[in-house]
């Protein structure tokens, strides 16, 4: 089945888009989100060097109906929002295609990995245009094929980091804390995106690796 990752360009008439602009250090991670006839209520978790200067403009933003901050911390807070611009939501619901949770917005832009039928990701394509939300394809094929593709950036990152702290060492090396303080983000941050590249990793081995292995046998 065809996979895609897409670079998105959030429109600043949306609060994440306008939010991570001016506040280039802050990073939204949208965790759950559920569109609505008119609105979007969702559940995100940010981090920024001055949360509450970044909250007083989230509430501010024209596009917000609600916020409600459910837990805070340092440099970093959790929150339960409801908008009536949930255009990501609203393009993902109207071509079909459940928004796969959670993902970044960083300086105005989100990355999406998708793998759906072609004409689904076309169609996705044709709903994000008429949001407004322009988008750049990195790329689309047909099957996962090399570990470039296999894991975003930001996973070859943190999992690079991880390898080299010894934290996959038997005994570990360092503890996820420890990780998470090196690489400067959330342990929940850092937790979810080793979690998801480890995912990716398995399930591509389970699709190529396991497969050929019958037939090796058979062919021996």
């Amino acid at each position: 089945m065809p996979e895609a990752k897409l670079t998105l360009t959030i429109p600043e008439r949306t609060w994440p888009g306008e939010i991570t602009r001016r506040y280039p250090d802050a990073e939204i991670r949208i965790l759950a989100a559920m569109a609505g006839a008119d609105s979007g209520d969702g559940l995100a978790e940010i981090t920024c060097a001055d949360p509450a200067a970044v909250l007083a403009d989230i509430r501010a933003h024209e596009s917000v109906e609600s916020v409600e901050v459910l837990q805070r911390g340092d440099g970093q807070c959790l929150v339960q929002f409801r908008t009536h611009l949930p255009l990501l939501l609203f393009a993902a619901q109207g071509s079909g295609l459940p928004l796969e949770m959670p993902f970044e917005i960083r300086e105005g832009q989100a990355e999406w990995t998708l793998t759906a039928a072609q004409e689904t990701i076309s169609e996705l394509g044709d709903q994000l245009s008429a949001m407004g939300v322009t988008y750049t394809v990195d790329y689309l094929q047909q099957d996962v094929a090399t570990p470039d593709d296999l894991l975003t950036d930001r996973q070859q990152s943190i999992v690079r980091e991880a390898i080299e702290c010894g934290y996959y060492d038997t005994p570990r090396g360092c503890s996820l804390t420890e990780l998470a303080d090196t690489v400067g983000l959330a342990k929940s941050t850092v937790s979810e995106t080793l979690h998801r590249a480890e995912e990716r990793v398995m399930k591509e081995f389970a699709a190529t690796a396991l497969e050929e292995a019958p037939r090796a046998a058979v062919e021996g």
